[in-house]
């Protein structure tokens, strides 16, 4: 009975994660449809699952090697792959071949951010992503075909969604740090104007999803960039994996 119930512990999370690649499934199919609300939507649905599994994991303690490798495969379709394609089809199916290597570009970003986080994961313990999350990245492409659902004159402007898309790509891949306030001491000593600020985002977004999601995302990057250009001194090193040539810890043998 312990033993299904320790089963039991390690398949609800990655439940989760599999939810989460779903909803990257799903919107693929919803934009070929043309459907990029719905998919954009998806998406979210998406990054909520993912919030989710990692917590259910450590609630649970069961981590896993396992459960980290699935969760990235998970996050690279839903925030990769799935908002790259619903981009490609909402403003780039006429641009041609620099559409689709944009979009592709936006593909290989995510890998390499998910690919570097995972060979960092257990060397830093700051209070900053190296690069832009690839969550952020997605939210913030989907934020653009957001903001083109309301205002469609942008379609027309075919370089300026080819450099966003290409900028949030770059984001990604860069040292530029960005707070995940997973160990802020702001946060843990002002729980309860943590949990209304979280509450007003959600009322805010519960209202009027379709300005609220491209505002958040783009005040969390804008305000970060500020920051890091304002504070360059602070972050020196701050990403430095240089470890003990190989040669050196021979010879001490």
């Amino acid at each position: 009975m312990l033993l299904e119930n320790r089963r039991l512990a390690y398949f609800i999370p990655n439940t989760f994660t599999a939810l989460n690649m779903a909803c990257g499934f799903s919107a693929i199919l919803f934009a070929f449809n043309g459907q990029f609300y719905k998919a954009c939507m998806f998406i979210v649905l998406g990054a909520i699952f993912d919030s989710v599994d990692g917590r259910l994991a450590r609630m649970t303690n069961t981590q896993s090697s396992f459960g980290e490798q699935f969760d990235s495969l998970s996050d690279l379709v839903s925030f990769g792959v799935a908002p790259a394609i619903v981009y490609y089809l909402r403003f780039l199916t006429e641009a041609g071949r620099p559409g689709m290597v944009a979009a592709f570009f936006f593909i290989l970003c995510g890998a390499l951010r998910l690919a570097r986080f995972n060979a960092t994961i257990d060397k830093n313990k700051s209070d900053y992503f190296q690069g832009l999350p690839i969550p952020g990245g997605a939210t913030a492409v989907i934020s653009m075909i957001l903001i083109s659902i309301s205002i469609p004159e942008i379609l027309e402007y075919r370089a300026l969604t080819v450099g966003y898309l290409l900028f949030y790509a770059v984001l990604m891949i860069s040292n530029i740090p960005f707070p995940s306030f997973k160990k802020s001491d702001w946060v843990k000593n002002h729980k309860k104007q943590v949990l209304m600020i979280i509450f007003l985002i959600f009322a805010s977004l519960f209202i009027y999803e379709e300005v609220m999601i491209p505002a958040i995302i783009t005040f969390y990057v804008v305000a970060s960039l500020i920051y890091y250009l304002t504070h360059r001194k602070k972050f020196e090193g701050i990403f430095d994996w240089a470890e003990e040539p190989e040669s050196l810890s021979d010879s001490s043998l």
